[in-house]
């Protein structure tokens, strides 16, 4: 049997799992994980489920157990050796890649994007990176981010088509869209996510009906 590419531990499985069985026909929903561009210190991450007819020639499909991991054929390099896991933090849950590959040193930060060569307000700023650098990343599986607000070094942020009512757009958000946005403007430190994931009128799958 071939080395894994991405160990998957025990939690995060039984917690994809319960995400997935939430959702109609989710026993044809398969869990993707994806590189977005490095912002020349560490890779940015999307995790999200979509039908297996999604899945393209090259990209490599993991079996662990009841679920499939599919690592996209682009992001195989990236992830070799990686562990994907949940937070152990109780503060702060969420789902965490501990991956050992970073990108090649460059003094390119925010996937490509020097802050020196961003112009405007802060809020402006924020806007041309999700506009020009995130929801093209994100716009795969028809997820897009919009900014709400900036407040101190704070920026709110609102998930919509595909990342709305998304179970795994936390690590979306705080492993790529965080980790993007703090590295492209210096002035951002945290990034919230504002969406009302409960009640989207397109969420990528509802949640389920209580």
């Amino acid at each position: 049997m071939p080395e894994k590419i991405v160990q998957v531990t025990d939690r995060a499985r039984n917690r994809a799992l319960a995400v997935r069985a939430e959702e109609p026909d989710g026993d044809k929903l398969a869990l993707f994980l994806e590189v977005m561009e490095g912002n020349g210190f560490e890779y940015a991450y999307d995790l999200y489920f979509d039908d297996e007819g999604a899945i393209r020639e090259g990209d490599t499909v993991q079996e662990e157990g009841e679920l499939k991991l599919v690592i996209p054929k682009d992001s195989a390099d990236k992830l070799g050796g990686a562990t994907l896991d949940l937070s152990k933090n109780l503060l702060n849950p969420g789902w965490v890649v501990d991956n050992p590959n970073c990108p090649s040193a460059s003094p390119a930060v925010g996937a490509g994007i020097d802050p020196s060569q961003l112009e405007g307000t802060v809020e402006e700023r924020v806007a041309h990176v999700l506009e020009f650098v995130i929801n093209p990343a994100i716009a795969a599986h028809g997820g897009s981010a919009s900014l709400v607000a900036v407040e101190d070094d704070t920026a709110y942020v609102q998930l919509s088509g595909g990342c709305q009512g998304c179970g795994m757009a936390s690590v979306t958000l705080t492993q790529g869209i965080e980790v993007t946005l703090t590295e492209a403007v210096p002035e951002i430190n945290h990034v919230v996510d504002s969406t009302d994931h409960a009640s989207g009128t397109d969420p990528y799958y509802q949640p389920a009906k209580k």
